[in-house]
């Protein structure tokens, strides 16, 4: 269980995480990259350590659409394996789902022994995006955050190591990231209908956001709040902070020999005409 500084909770003293509180100042590419290396190979050791013992580790990202989620979970997983590390992003829930308890479509990506799952938006959806749009009633926000605690307390007392992320942007910053994905034909994609509904909804968003901190900041599942005016500086930051949650430890492993190639035995290349695929470049 990922161990919060504080006592017990204290949302009426929690400091808001203000917009661009962290600047937009940070690491140059080269650091970035250097930084990022050492941490990688510190996440290929919470793998192995994962793998080893059986450990169930859950991290949600949450925060403002354009705050780097996507980049971040990235940054986090490519120098890992898919099968120990895993990406879940669920798309919009069908009927069936609409009737269920609300986060019973979530608890079955949970994590096993020896594996660590990333929620790109998760269960938080409700107290989110479906409050402030009107996809779910008043009362039934209201309802989520007050049963969530006790729900991640089972999870937690599960065996879960539960790590929660809100990733904060300011207002001018949101805005030159949702234009990018306007002008960049890689990042089209990124931009829904609903971003557009939800970029005048400012503060609907902050008050949603403030709500759903203050009902679920708790001993066994805290939020930590990021901010990632910055990026380079947001990822390293989270990464840092993440290992310091995980009791980790090198795994042994056995010194790594490569054995002598096989003989040809009579072997002699194929006269098939393969089809190369044309070297352009």
């Amino acid at each position: 269980m990922a161990k919060s500084t504080k006592g017990k909770k204290q949302p009426a003293k929690q400091e808001k995480p203000e917009a661009g509180k962290s600047g937009t100042d940070g690491p140059s590419r080269k650091e970035y990259e250097a930084e990022l290396y050492k941490l990688h190979v510190e996440l290929v050791k919470v793998q192995e350590w994962v793998k080893a013992t059986g450990a169930k580790v859950c991290i949600v990202f949450e925060g403002r659409d354009g705050a780097g989620k996507g980049g971040t979970i990235k940054a986090i997983t490519e120098r890992v394996s898919p099968r120990v590390f895993r990406v879940i992003a669920l798309p919009a829930p069908t009927e069936r789902e609409k009737s269920q308890m609300y986060i019973q479509r979530y608890l079955p990506y949970l994590p096993a022994g020896g594996e660590v799952v990333i929620f790109d938006r998760s269960w938080y959806n409700r107290a989110g995006v479906e409050r402030v749009m009107g996809f779910c009633t008043e009362d039934q926000a209201k309802r989520f955050l007050k049963v969530v605690p006790a729900v991640e307390k089972a999870i937690v007392e599960s065996g879960v190591t539960l790590v929660k992320y809100w990733l904060e942007v300011g207002e001018e910053e949101q805005t030159r990231r949702l234009q990018a994905r306007v002008d960049d034909g890689r990042k089209v994609w990124k931009l829904s209908p609903m971003d557009m509904k939800s970029y005048s909804r400012w503060y609907d968003y902050s008050r949603a956001r403030d709500d759903m901190i203050q009902a679920s900041d708790t001993p066994w599942a805290p939020w930590y709040v990021a901010h990632s005016d910055n990026k380079r500086r947001a990822r390293l930051n989270i990464i840092s902070h993440f290992l310091n949650l995980i009791p980790y430890k090198d795994v042994p492993r056995e010194k790594i020999k490569f054995p002598k190639r096989q003989k040809p035995g009579g072997y002699r290349e194929s006269n098939y005409t393969f089809k190369n695929i044309p070297e352009r470049f």
